[in-house]
């Protein structure tokens, strides 16, 4: 059990048979009256967020996310196939439950699957990877009006804005999380 006065982000609780992360709280001391913790949680089965307030002592079951290393095989339709490498168990989950999770990801390479209670919720990629750029516009000199960046196509298919001396065949490293370009590799 946890208590509201020992929130912290990142924290998965049980609240009410849903299960939700802490994605920020604050502590808050009014003037008048007694003090509350004041959150913003995410559901993390249907990705929903809320807000909520809390009196310091109510106190939450700390839910257990499993999250097992896994490589990322192929997919196929709608199916997206993943093998635990420790055991060669394959599993294959379906596009509601991956998302746009893999737009950075190439077959073959490892990913964390979260589960709760044996129920899988999301695919996590790795926070950085580095790809190849397929298709891009040549960038020419003198055309930085706007804003420096071109889109480029990488080879797993996603679309990222890269600055424009970035040619078509770079290697470059991604930000999973923002789907942002970090440099040339």
């Amino acid at each position: 059990m946890i208590s509201a006065g020992d929130f912290r982000n990142g924290v998965t609780l049980e609240i009410e048979g849903n299960v939700y992360q802490i994605l920020e709280f604050q502590h808050v001391k009014p003037g008048k009256g007694a003090a509350f913790v004041r959150t913003k949680l995410k559901n993390i089965i249907n990705g929903g967020v809320v807000e909520k307030t809390f009196r310091p002592t109510e106190k939450f079951p700390q839910a257990r996310i499993d999250r097992v290393e896994m490589q990322y095989l192929y997919s196929d339709g709608d199916l997206y196939y993943f093998m635990n490498t420790e055991n060669y168990e394959q599993i294959a989950l379906n596009g509601e439950d991956v998302g746009d999770s893999l737009k950075f990801v190439k077959d073959n390479e490892m990913v964390k699957v979260c589960s709760y209670n044996g129920n899988v919720f999301a695919v996590e990629p790795p926070l950085f990877v580095e790809l190849e750029i397929t298709d891009t516009e040549p960038g020419f000199k003198g055309d930085t009006a706007t804003g420096a960046d071109k889109p480029a196509t990488v080879e797993t298919g996603a679309v990222v804005k890269v600055p424009l001396f970035v040619n078509q065949g770079d290697k470059i490293k991604i930000d999973t999380r923002t789907g942002e370009y970090l440099s040339r590799v």
